[in-house]
């Protein structure tokens, strides 16, 4: 196999190290779904990407992303990691700000802002829909609630592409004080077919870089708690737009996500007028160079 050139980045940071790692494999023509599957598992990272020649006119590049354990339709981290990485390669030029993916997802568009010589980049999210609405004491959420302080909204299972339970929780400390319950966390998501739990609460304090902290518990397939999620965080996004419970100002805000873990990922959500939910950050460059896989 030809060399082809590869790029590990960090999303929703404005310092390498406190994001999501991604890695990005460009000149991907050729490369058949098993291969690619291969590299994803190598890699080992939450998602590999690969970037092929744009087959319809309205798209900037093809886009395929990989967990490394199966092909994932869509996710946001992944999304933004790799319009960043076109973007630095010369792949494409936005079209009044706008890079346009084609993924399983569809065409998806990505506004490209650049301030005082800080790029960010935040992807149109395929709409989300509430699947079901339930409580604290539905008997499937019960275990893998125990012991949560919660807030005001109801635990809400919402679809964006994959699913999630959202739930919201008292206050910013308790939300950071959390100890998941891994077994009761997965037993839920295998039940209802969703990726976990999604917990959220408002910041503790006024002046805050953002208004809401948040936390991300995967039970479907690994365990982990993911450093930062632009698919969940824009699924909630849609969440508190339908319930008229949206923080910041004009729609927008930022959420804080993976401290727990060692990380520092910050992500600012926009619901537009039209109710479509932006997610995006900024994105920094760790690795460039090739891959040459056999």
């Amino acid at each position: 196999m030809a060399a082809r050139r590869f790029f590990q980045v960090d999303v929703f940071s404005a310092r390498a190290g406190n994001g999501n790692p991604l890695a990005v494999v460009l000149d991907a023509d050729g490369l058949d779904a098993t291969t690619m599957q291969a590299i994803a598992r190598w890699t080992r990272l939450p998602e590999t990407t690969f970037v092929f020649a744009p087959t319809r006119p309205d798209a900037s590049y093809g886009l395929r992303m990989f967990s490394p354990q199966k092909e994932v339709p869509f996710a946001g981290h992944p999304s933004v990691g790799t319009a960043h990485v076109v973007l630095e390669a010369g792949i494409a030029t936005p079209r009044d700000g706008v890079l346009v993916q084609d993924g399983i997802a569809g065409l998806l568009p990505l506004r490209v802002d650049v301030d005082a010589g800080v790029r960010s980049i935040a992807i149109r999210t395929p709409r989300a829909q509430v699947a079901e609405i339930a409580d604290a004491a539905d008997p499937r959420l019960q275990a893998a609630l125990r012991g949560w302080t919660l807030g005001a909204l109801p635990p809400v299972r919402m679809d964006g592409g994959r699913c999630w339970w959202l739930v919201e929780v008292a206050d910013e400390a308790a939300l950071r004080a959390l100890a998941p319950d891994w077994d009761a966390i997965a037993a839920l998501a295998e039940s209802t077919a969703s990726m976990g739990v999604f917990a959220y609460a408002r910041a503790r304090a006024s002046g805050q870089a953002y208004a809401l902290a948040v936390r991300a518990f995967v039970g479907n397939g690994r365990r982990f708690e993911d450093a930062a999620s632009g698919a969940a965080n824009a699924v909630l996004a849609a969440w508190l737009d339908h319930s008229d419970a949206l923080p910041g100002h004009g729609g927008r805000y930022v959420a804080s996500q993976g401290r727990e873990v060692g990380h520092d990922a910050l992500l600012t959500l926009h619901v537009d007028a039209a109710g479509e939910v932006w997610s995006g950050g900024q994105v920094q460059t760790v690795i460039e160079g090739h891959i040459d896989w056999p």
